[in-house]
Formats: C-alpha cells, sequence, structure tokens
C-alpha cells in the first residue's frame, strides 16, 4: 500500500489512523518477522523479493510519472530491503526511467550479486557513495535501505553518513516498508537526521510506525 507521510504530528497520527482502518489494524516488529517466516515457508526469497521490488516500481511510478520525474536516485542497504530496491530499479528502467543506485555495502550473496549483475547488464550506474550534486541530477530518492528488522542505535559506518545525507537533500523522498532509522513500533528518534519521506510504500501491510 501507499501512503503520503504528513509531517505535522497530529496529521501523521491521523494518517496512523486511516492506514489501520484500511488494513485492519498496523503491524508490530515482532508481527512482521512472524509475517515474513510464514510467508518463507511457502515462497523462496527470490520470487517475494521480484514481487515487492516490482510492486515498489509500481508504486513509484504511480506517485512521480517518468514525465516528471525520470531519474531516480535509489539508495540499497546489505539487506532484503536493498535487494527491493535493487530489483525495483530494474523495473523502474523497463519501465523507461533511468535510475542510478547507490549500493555501498555489496552482499555476497549469490542472489544479491545476481541481482547486482542484472542491473549492471542495463548499463544502470552503480555507486559505491552519494555523487555530489545528486539534488540537481535527479528527481527523487527512494529509500532502500533498511527494514522492519532495523534496530535504532545501530547505525553505522557508510550509512551514518549516507542516512544523514538523504535527510538533508530536497528531493521528494519515497522510502520502502520503514523509513531507514526508524523504530518500527514508535516511529522517528525526533533528531534533525530523522528521514521524512512524503511517500511510504508498506510491502504486507503497513507497521506500527506508519
Amino acid at each position: 500500500s501507499l501512503q503520503t507521510m504528513p509531517s505535522h504530528p497530529a496529521a501523521a497520527r491521523m494518517a496512523s489512523s486511516g492506514a489501520s482502518a484500511a488494513c485492519g489494524r498496523l503491524l508490530s516488529a515482532a508481527e512482521a518477522a512472524a509475517v515474513d517466516e510464514e510467508l518463507f515457508e511457502s515462497f523462496s526469497v527470490d520470487s517475494l523479493m521480484e514481487l515487492a521490488g516490482l510492486s515498489v516500481a509500481a508504486a513509484l511510478a504511480d506517485a512521480f510519472p517518468l514525465s516528471s520525474h525520470p531519474r531516480p536516485l535509489v539508495v540499497c542497504g546489505p539487506g532484503n530491503n536493498g535487494g527491493d530496491g535493487l530489483v525495483a530499479a530494474r523495473h523502474l528502467w523497463h519501465f523507461g526511467y533511468r535510475p542510478t543506485i547507490i549500493y555501498p555495502k555489496r552482499s555476497q550473496k549469490p542472489l544479491f550479486v545476481n541481482l547486482a549483475a542484472q542491473v549492471g547488464a542495463l548499463g544502470i550506474p552503480v555507486l559505491d557513495a552519494m555523487p555530489p550534486g545528486a539534488d540537481e541530477a535527479h528527481h527523487m530518492l527512494l529509500d532502500c535501505v533498511f527494514g522492519f528488522s532495523f534496530k535504532p542505535g545501530s547505525l553505522r559506518a557508510p550509512f551514518d553518513a549516507i542516512l544523514p545525507a538523504m535527510a538533508a537533500s530536497t528531493l521528494p523522498l519515497v522510502s520502502v516498508d520503514v523509513p531507514s532509522g526508524w523504530d518500527v513500533d514508535s516511529g522517528p528518534a525526533g533528531g534533525a537526521d530523522d528521514l521524512r519521506p512524503a511517500v511510504l510504500i508498506s510491502l504486507t501491510a503497513p507497521k506500527a510506525c506508519a
């Protein structure tokens, strides 16, 4: 599901209420992990990642049309959210977008190596760090860094520099499942470096922080 994310606390509470009403209720971190475990019993990780990435690409294209936002900057983490981002970037390229990927900490697991090879074969640029002049060269940021398993306070290099750079960007931000760095159950820490997405794309169901 796709939600716009208001910045005012009262509006955020109303948005959360709306998400809960639409989906039945919001998932806690423990519930989201249990749903994933159940899915993994019936589906392979690569098939779920392919579906998630395609859904992310379709939702982004709905929120930010190709005609006005053709150059997304896709920021990928080392885990499954990063894999979703690699898949989304590939589908966005096939939709006509011209994405650039930031993938600074690359997993050596075969699934992720193959996903990186697929985007490389298309000629999609894959960078190790945020490029200078990113706000002028791109039209939006896609946050695929961390998911619901992230523990606040565990941010390490290189993401301790990348997340603040994303927070300081003037580009519209789209986060996948959970805004990176947020506590899944309680939301942002309340600091200047908190990500404040314009759009949140929820996978399976919105989480409590939505």
